[in-house]
Order: C-alpha cells, then sequence, then structure tokens
C-alpha cells in the first residue's frame, strides 16, 4: 500500500451532488462492483511509479473501467496528494 493512501470523500452532510471527480464514484461504485476507496488504493499505488495517462490507460484495458471514470479516479488522486 502506498505511504500515502488517499481516502474515499464523505458524501455531502448538506445532501448537495459531489463536485469534480467525486461526482463519478457513485457511478463507478454501482457500474463496477467495488467500493471506490479500492479504485483508489489501486491508482495510488500505480501513480507512485507511472504517469497520469498510463494509469488510465490500466484501469481500462485491466479493469474495463470507461475512459470518463477511469481519470476520474486517477485526477482525484492526483489532487488529494497535490
Amino acid at each position: 500500500m502506498s505511504a500515502s493512501r488517499v481516502m474515499a470523500p464523505e458524501p455531502p452532510a448538506d445532501g448537495a451532488k459531489p463536485k469534480g471527480p467525486a461526482s463519478y464514484f457513485a457511478s463507478i461504485e454501482k457500474t463496477y462492483g467495488r467500493p471506490v476507496q479500492e479504485w483508489l488504493d489501486l491508482a495510488g499505488e500505480r501513480l507512485d511509479e507511472h504517469p497520469h495517462m498510463q494509469v488510465v490507460s490500466w484501469l481500462k484495458s485491466e479493469h474495463g473501467m470507461g475512459h470518463g471514470h477511469a481519470n476520474a479516479i486517477v485526477a482525484y488522486v492526483r489532487q488529494a496528494r497535490a
């Protein structure tokens, strides 16, 4: 596990819709049947050694994820680590 683990966001307390990459997370869980935290952990481990688009391509080819969903996961991890 990466030393700089990124945790999945809590849903907004006021019932507002999540913004940015997190707005995809409910759809990602429904579509791929795994918690967002698992995807964030997978992307985080890969980002330790690979650039953004290589990790997006890997999520697409190895896990069948669509481009928008893969990019949202990778972008969220990168943004949280910045």
